[in-house]
């Protein structure tokens, strides 16, 4: 039950981080978004990792880290990218398909086998994002014509941030809980020096804009709360349930799309979000019985 909890809380971290860079990805250039929000992300998990931990990092717990790190940071930038190209509701619940898919797959293969109440409540989990997406989508259709190419750029980019996040997921996973917090420590590290590294290549170490600035910092402060809330529920249950979870991501990002942005919910979005609630339900009860 407490990986549930856990899986879900990085969900609604992640969904509101993911909600408050879209914003700011809009208006300035993904790189820069990317580059602040891992270094507020990594200042705050790192000391608590340095605090907790009472054991050095053993070498495979900086290997798996450091994967992790460096696919989740790359999937972040895919799906920042497919939110400048698309709506949220395009790469945002590919992308948690994705993740939810190859993470489950990886689960099983490794010997996880959830309850009957436990797949039930996974099995609705694609349903309740692709009606959140439909939700969205209608908005966009309603909202401008000739959006074929972008809707597309969006699934493209959608694909590659679910690899990373999915990538991600396992590498926390197989880093090991004996090791305390470094996983989470290291992986943020590799992903700041990652996205460092884009940046700079790419002649995008500035600062974001004024205007995007504060929404950047908030997206690295949400972040860290999702990331040390996904590898304690990597640790504290399997990873086939814990990755199905923290695919309902999108669904943070469409209830604070309605409520700040004053964005319209339909039939298909509530229909979605309850699809959500119910599967976290089921999940729920099938890891307590």
């Amino acid at each position: 039950m407490l990986a549930v909890l856990l899986a879900l809380a990085a969900a609604i971290s992640f969904g509101g981080s993911d909600y408050t860079a879209g914003l700011a990805s809009r208006n300035t250039s993904v790189l820069r978004v990317t580059v602040v929000a891992e270094a507020i992300n990594a200042a705050l998990v790192v000391p608590v990792v340095l605090v907790i931990s009472h054991h050095p990092p053993s070498a495979g717990s900086l290997v798996w880290g450091t994967l992790a790190g460096v696919s989740g940071v790359g999937g972040i930038m895919a799906l920042y990218m497919g939110f400048r190209r698309a709506a949220f509701s395009v790469a945002s619940p590919v992308s948690a398909v994705a993740a939810a898919g190859l993470s489950l797959l990886v689960g099983l293969l490794s010997g996880e086998r959830p309850g009957a109440l436990s797949i039930a409540g996974m099995l609705l989990t694609a349903p309740a994002v692709i009606a959140v997406s439909v939700s969205a989508a209608r908005l966009d259709a309603d909202a401008e014509t000739g959006a074929g190419n972008r809707h597309l750029a969006g699934v493209g980019w959608g694909l590659a941030a679910g690899a990373g996040f999915a990538v991600f997921l396992i590498g926390l996973h197989r880093a090991g809980s004996a090791n305390d917090l470094w996983p989470a420590g290291i992986a943020d590290l590799a992903g700041l020096t990652t996205a460092v590294v884009v940046a700079a290549v790419a002649r995008q170490l500035a600062p974001p804009s004024a205007g995007t600035r504060w929404l950047s910092l908030l997206t690295g402060v949400i972040a860290a709360m999702g990331t040390l809330s996904v590898f304690l529920a990597t640790h504290r249950g399997m990873l086939a349930v814990t990755g199905v979870i923290y695919s309902l991501y999108p669904a943070g990002t469409l209830v604070l799309a309605r409520v700040l942005s004053n964005e319209r919910l339909t039939k298909a979005g509530m229909f979605g979000l309850c699809l959500a609630a119910a599967s976290v339900c089921l999940i729920a009860a099938g890891t307590v019985s």
